[in-house]
């Protein structure tokens, strides 16, 4: 069988009956272990006899195998979540967006190398080593979805799972040559998603191409009642507006910010600026259009994620989940030791950041102050949205680092969520997708961002963009 097929493109070998079931999980698992070894980006694969595979053709998903962040419960799999303090627990129970995916007939083949706590923007704060990006192995692929991203730009599997807090999965899929969402929050089930920062957390999906995107989204949707925060929603076939043309009048909004600003990298503001002229061509009315508050993005963003990380994460102190030292003395130091031995210090950094932003000396000013700062930017975006239908800017300012690059300087790997994390704050929907390559041939990427529950419009445009540009054709070299 070929390498680098999409979902649709398996989806008619199984049905013209060119492959089996059993033949095409065996392909992927055999693709993992010959390439696994030179990126890092699948934790473990599961034995064949564990898995669910039956010759059923009539499925959304048709038997089509994948694999999940380590921080999504599988039942009776361990659920790392990257670090070492969970390196032996097992889920019970599936999450509802495993069980969804199960009952659509996808194959989940195993674990997806990530962050730690999906903490890390990079990929290289997993306590299982760093992932690597397959269009250069010197280079980071993005996280913290790291695994998820790299295992699909290689062809290890053709779609895959991730979760978004303010990037995790739109930065990977620009640095790796994918589609990535953050869907509208509340969309996708979180029940059974280990929290980092919960107001907003997101299960996104990552593939090759826009059509395997809207599929598995189509799998994922629907309300779930175990989820407090899901929405009441139907479930949406999200496939269902892909004719390669765009809707009518529809007017694109250019973040200006995204074209002037000296910090984004002059290849992938060519780049963006050539893709702005494929839609304008495809008949989009260009609008430039100001968010005055998106530079207090990152700021939000920084004190809300490690606050609600802070407390997310006091449930892993050796009592009820995990590693646990068995040489303390006392309650106190199980608690202090067993953290300090378990957990990477770019957790230990975010959780000390948010017991300082939560403390009561500093509450009113720092987190009280973001979550207003971030109601602010919620009703920006409400604005802008009266005026064009989507907005538009590079997915990153930044071509992928180099490992190690901001090893001593995180301020800059932060500052490349620059275009990401506002959206995340402001809980509204975008989807990355290709638009060229640097000279260094690597990948660039720009988003469409929407209003709430705007899914199917940014898929529509994102589609017809796609179908008249090649990027998504092209895979990194090494993995045939």
């Amino acid at each position: 069988m070929k390498t680098f097929l999409t979902i649709k493109e398996i989806k008619e070998k199984l049905e013209k009956k060119e492959i089996n079931n059993s033949e095409l999980v065996d392909f992927y698992i055999n693709r993992i272990k010959k390439y696994n070894s030179k990126i890092n980006a699948v934790l473990e694969t599961f034995d064949k006899n564990t898995l669910n595979i039956n010759n059923n053709t009539n499925t959304l998903l048709n038997n089509i195998p994948g694999v999940l962040k380590d921080n999504i419960c599988q039942k009776n799999q361990i659920a790392s979540c990257g670090s070492k303090i969970l390196q032996n627990f097992r889920a019970t129970y599936d999450a509802t967006v495993t069980e969804r995916i199960k009952n659509h007939g996808g194959i989940i083949l195993g674990r997806a190398n990530c962050d730690e706590f999906a903490m890390g923007g990079t990929g290289e704060f997993s306590a299982y080593g760093p992932t690597y990006n397959p269009w250069d192995l010197e280079r980071v692929p993005g996280g913290s979805s790291s695994g998820s991203a790299s295992a699909v730009a290689a062809s290890l599997v053709p779609w895959a799972l991730g979760t978004e807090t303010g990037g995790s999965v739109r930065g990977p899929a620009a640095w790796c040559n994918l589609v990535g969402l953050y869907p509208t929050y509340g969309t996708h089930s979180r029940y059974g998603v280990v929290a980092f920062a919960s107001s907003s957390d997101q299960v996104g999906p990552l593939t090759k191409t826009v059509y395997d995107n809207a599929l598995i989204s189509t799998a994922l949707s629907g309300h779930d009642p175990k989820d407090s925060r899901s929405l009441l929603k139907e479930k949406i076939d999200f496939t269902h507006n892909l004719t390669g043309k765009l809707p009518e009048n529809l007017t694109l909004g250019i973040l200006q910010d995204s074209i002037e600003s000296e910090s984004v990298d002059p290849q992938i503001k060519e780049k963006f600026l050539d893709a702005i002229k494929v839609l304008e061509k495809l008949g989009a009315k260009i609008k430039y259009v100001n968010l005055p508050n998106l530079k207090y993005g990152i700021s939000v963003y920084f004190i809300v994620s490690r606050a609600e990380a802070a407390s997310n994460l006091a449930r892993f102190d050796g009592s009820l989940y995990g590693l646990r030292n068995k040489e303390a003395k006392n309650l106190h130091d199980m608690y202090t030791q067993t953290r300090h031995d378990n957990l990477g210090i770019e957790v230990k950094q975010r959780i000390l950041t948010g017991s300082y932003v939560l403390s009561s000396t500093h509450k009113g000013a720092f987190y009280d102050k973001a979550n207003h700062v971030r109601c602010v930017m919620r009703a920006e975006f409400e604005k802008t949205f009266k005026d064009v239908d989507l907005i538009l800017s590079p997915t990153s300012p930044t071509l992928p680092f180099k490992m190690g690059q901001t090893k001593h300087d995180p301020l800059t790997m932060y500052m490349a969520d620059y275009f990401l994390v506002s959206s995340c704050m402001a809980g509204v929907p975008a989807l990355s997708i290709p638009c060229g390559f640097s000279k260094e041939n690597l990948p660039i990427g720009f988003q469409f961002i929407g209003p709430r529950f705007s899914e199917k419009l940014l898929y529509q445009v994102a589609y017809a963009y796609e179908q008249n540009t090649e990027y998504h054709l092209k895979n990194p070299a090494g993995f045939e």
